[in-house]
């Protein structure tokens, strides 16, 4: 009877363990293209892998439409789990009320601060020395995008810069290709805007428009001419009656468009409709012209549970999302760099080590959400739609308004 007993008191006790290493955990993200759930499979696999359950909590319509979504559930008291930001500033104030998990113990014992490159992307999880976020990638936006044999129907070559892009738009129409795809929303049109001004004007004038708020530098010379190339981009872009971004990217897989500006998560399409690099289509980093490109990308921020179960289903995320097979995994299908200094990456594709190469020369600048706050972005946002599609509306006139913004920024 005793060693019944025992056996059954041994039971519970390793039952109970068993509980507490185990649980179901919803994680919020806006991941929900062909290419993006893709790589977020490979996290869910993985954290599945350690007895635990990802419940996906996919948010449709991207950071814009998930992000205020997201804070309302954790202001509200209905958090999840874990749930997705970009690098910068978007979750500063859910911080600063107490309501997401600190997580400098686990960073420590886990040597993060050894491992995160560039330094940058775990100070933007930091707030007051603490660590509040996983940074899971490097995404960049300096991209173009190029559909070979959409040029090659129109006879010409395939642009190796901006320069030639825009000197090939008119073969492009004539062979009844949009020039330039570029969805609807707003925050894409600030990114082909963005892109144009740190390729095309340098990561100086970038820093002192979006990093220092220098209003007289963005209404002067330097950014008159990114106005020009943005006018020359929404007479480009004037027939792309498309509104998501993956939208804007299958044209050009379908040779449809000649081309897209957008960032390096545009790959992880290209991968999942078959095509090859330098083969079926051509990327440009910095348009061809530049040599910066921005270190913006993704972290994962948990929301402060009461239940100890989750609690520590929400360190063994952490950890999965930083393990050194996991950042290859995802980030192959992703599109975007492993934020680890010591994976291997020779599995990278042609695209991928262009953007390695240009990073491991200290080519990088800060993302606009690390510069700025989340409402002068959207300031922003909204002003570039509105250039885009009012023809009237003069590059003059844009950049004015623009410096006004920027001088008020915050």
């Amino acid at each position: 009877m005793t060693s019944i007993k025992a056996f059954l008191t041994a039971t519970t006790v390793l039952a109970a363990a068993t509980a507490v290493q185990a649980a179901d955990l919803e994680v919020t993200h806006w991941w929900t293209s062909g290419g993006e759930a893709a790589a977020v499979a490979e996290f869910a696999k993985a954290f599945d892998a350690t007895g635990n359950k990802w419940v996906d909590g996919a948010i449709a319509g991207g950071g814009n439409t998930a992000r205020p979504i997201m804070i309302s559930r954790i202001t509200g008291g209905d958090p999840m789990g874990a749930t997705q930001f970009n690098h910068g500033r978007q979750a500063e104030e859910l911080v600063e009320a107490g309501l997401m998990r600190d997580l400098t113990d686990l960073a420590e014992q886990e040597g993060w601060r050894d491992i995160v490159k560039p330094a940058s992307l775990l100070e933007s999880c930091t707030l007051d020395g603490k660590i509040y976020c996983v940074p899971v990638n490097i995404h960049s936006w300096e991209w173009l995008w190029l559909s070979n044999k959409a040029f090659e129907d129109a006879g010409v070559p395939v642009p190796q810069n901006w320069d030639e892009f825009v000197a090939a738009a008119p073969a492009l129409e004539k062979a009844g290709k949009v020039p330039l795809a570029v969805g609807g929303q707003p925050w894409q049109i600030h990114g082909v805007f963005r892109v144009l001004l740190i390729s095309l004007a340098g990561a100086d004038i970038y820093q002192k428009v979006y990093g220092e708020k220098d209003a007289e530098v963005a209404a002067g010379p330097e950014v008159a001419k990114i106005f020009k190339a943005a006018d020359d981009a929404r007479k480009m872009a004037a027939k792309s009656n498309v509104q998501d971004w993956n939208q804007a990217t299958n044209l050009v897989i379908t040779d449809q468009a000649g081309g897209q500006i957008m960032g390096d998560w545009a790959q992880g399409e290209f991968q999942v409709a078959g095509e090859v690099a330098g083969q079926d289509y051509t990327c440009l980093p910095a348009l061809g012209v530049g040599q910066a490109l921005e270190t913006g990308g993704d972290a994962f921020y948990f929301p402060l549970l009461d239940d100890p179960e989750q609690a520590k289903a929400q360190e063994d995320l952490a950890r999965v999302m930083l393990d050194p097979k996991v950042q290859v995994a995802f980030n192959l299908k992703k599109g975007s760099v492993p934020i680890r200094g010591d994976v291997d990456v020779n599995a990278a594709n042609d695209c991928m080590k262009k953007g390695l190469t240009l990073l491991a020369e200290g080519q990088a600048v800060p993302s606009q959400e690390q510069l700025m706050s989340q409402d002068s972005i959207n300031q922003i946002n909204d002003l570039m739609a509105e250039f885009f599609s009012t023809p009237s509306m003069t590059a003059e006139e844009a950049q004015e308004r623009f410096a006004d913004i920027v001088g008020s920024a915050t």
